[in-house]
């Protein structure tokens, strides 16, 4: 994978740094107690006078640069190994000395309240990560406020209590420093955090926008916003006069391709934009629960142009993408005991009737987000339910135990059984799975649960399943000629009971479209 940074994309970096000064200036993200990322060309950019030479050093690397005629200078370090604290200077007319440098792996974290809510407001539900957080980790390194700072118990209380514990466990197992940083906001949508450009610029999202405007009827939502509001402005008068809280005036529609809440990029500009550049090992995000804002645009799309538009301003090529599954929760784990799994939902018989299609949808689409090139999904079916889990510790650690086998490369499975393909043997169809790990098995229960079958009518019925090797055979009396089946395709899926023997669940899925 290429990492190199082309210089019109950095330079597009520095840029954003604002007006141009005598002094050499850096951005608030260098400073005292940073982590440099390892094995890649490292950008350093800043501002100074123009014309000025500037020397930036580096153990035994020295590097220098002109600014500009706008005092814009930026450059590259070569590829660092990691070692001991170092000092990072940076001169010309003046200089600056950085001391307590590190190498090793930097990571971003992003998205909404999952992963902006702090270690602090956690702890008490979680005692895996309030122990955690008592710890000292002087080779773990958290940006926060415009400073770096160095893991200690008041640090780490303030952080975000996702990134802490992937950092944490991160950094325990590859035993180099790990320095992360975060950008979130709780109750955002993903529109907000991808820039217009990014969004113009992705031809996937933009023909879905086009197939989104061709059947949408913009006059009839005015139409029915309309009546809406007339109902409001009723209800708000009601209110008044019974001295009771009025409600919420219904949002203006919007056209497709518009933004329905905020402006699109307002928040990357603002969260992100100021770290675009420095040189990373990959990003975390943690975001579903308030969709897109974008009329007509679903996760899917809108994630393939964040991810691809991020990787685009960075210019680290197709850097890794980890992202924690949505819906939170809502299914039983392989083991109670686990820390990482404690907090999962109890197991629990098939419910009487197989769940309509629209029960899994949401779950599907954001399971798709995986197709997207170098991108990985943080398994969360079995760590606990909720709109804010209170499992952190679990979904940190899970998280990096993804980073570890697919970015890593370390022999470590990452997913559950994964669907790959199906064929009809008469009256059974016989689903082939990636990721069987140690072999797929069945855990709780007296029987595999979870799969339904369906033939030309086009209605599911509750399968017999069995496992044969890598494959899991199902079935079913009233299913004569199989057309479809469908895995933990629900919302919420306590009753499914598949899992590799790595302890891993199986990823819900339909071979149907219906």
């Amino acid at each position: 994978m290429k990492r190199l940074i082309p210089g019109s994309l950095l330079l597009a970096c520095i840029l954003l740094a604002g007006a141009a000064r005598a002094d050499v200036q850096l951005p608030k993200v260098f400073s005292d107690s940073m982590v440099l990322q390892r094995n890649q060309p490292v950008a350093i950019w800043g501002e100074a006078a123009p014309g000025e030479q500037v020397t930036v050093k580096f153990r035994d690397q020295s590097k220098t640069a002109v600014a500009d005629q706008d005092g814009k200078w930026s450059l590259k370090l070569d590829p660092l190994k990691v070692g001991e604290p170092s000092a990072l200077t940076v001169s010309g007319a003046n200089e600056i000395a950085l001391k307590d440098v590190l190498v090793g792996e930097v990571w971003i974290g992003s998205g909404q309240s999952n992963m902006a809510g702090i270690v602090n407001g956690y702890v008490k539900g979680d005692e895996v990560l309030a122990k955690l957080a008592e710890g000292t980790y002087p080779q773990l390194r958290m940006y926060r406020g415009g400073a770096w700072r160095s893991a200690e118990p008041a640090v780490n209380l303030s952080f975000s209590a996702i990134m802490f514990a992937f950092g944490q466990s991160l950094q325990a197992d590859l035993d180099v420093p790990v320095g992360l940083i975060v950008g979130a906001v709780g109750g955002t949508p993903s529109g907000r955090w991808l820039t217009p450009e990014m969004l113009a610029s992705d031809k996937p999202a933009q023909k879905a926008l086009e197939r989104a405007a061709a059947s949408d009827d913009y006059e009839k939502r005015v139409a029915q916003h309309q009546v809406q509001l007339k109902a409001w402005k009723e209800q708000v008068a009601a209110a008044e006069k019974a001295g009771t809280r009025a409600p919420r005036q219904p949002r203006d529609p919007v056209k497709t391709g518009e933004c329905t809440s905020g402006q699109i990029g307002d928040l990357y500009n603002a969260h992100i934009q100021h770290v675009q550049c420095y040189t990373i090992a990959g990003v975390l995000w943690d975001q579903g629960e308030s969709g897109t804002a974008i009329q007509g645009l679903d996760q899917f799309y809108t994630m393939g142009a964040l991810i691809g538009g991020w990787r685009q301003v960075w210019g680290q090529g197709d850097f890794p993408f980890l992202y924690i599954q949505k819906p939170s929760g809502g299914g039983c784990a392989w083991d109670m005991s686990d820390p990482v799994t404690r907090m999962a939902g109890d197991f629990t018989a098939e419910p009487q009737a197989a769940p309509p299609t629209y029960a899994g949808v949401s779950r599907e689409l954001h399971i798709r987000i995986m197709q997207h090139p170098n991108t990985a999904m943080v398994q969360a079916r079995d760590l606990g339910s909720g709109i804010h889990p209170l499992n952190k510790s679990g979904y940190g650690q899970r998280a990096a135990r993804v980073a570890r086998g697919f970015v890593y490369e370390e022999p470590v499975e990452i997913y559950g059984p994964l669907y790959k393909s199906h064929t009809v043997d008469g009256g059974q169809m016989k689903i082939t799975f990636t990721h069987t790990g140690k072999g797929l098995a069945q855990k709780h229960g007296d029987k595999l649960q979870g799969f339904q079958i369906a033939g030309e009518d086009k209605v599911f019925h509750w399968g017999d399943a069995r496992i044969e090797g890598n494959q899991v055979i199902v079935s079913s009396d009233a299913v004569e000629s199989p057309q479809a089946v469908r895995y933990a395709w629900a919302q919420n899926a306590p009753w499914a009971n598949l899992f590799n023997q790595d302890g891993l669940p199986a990823i819900a899925f339909r071979t149907d479209s219906w």
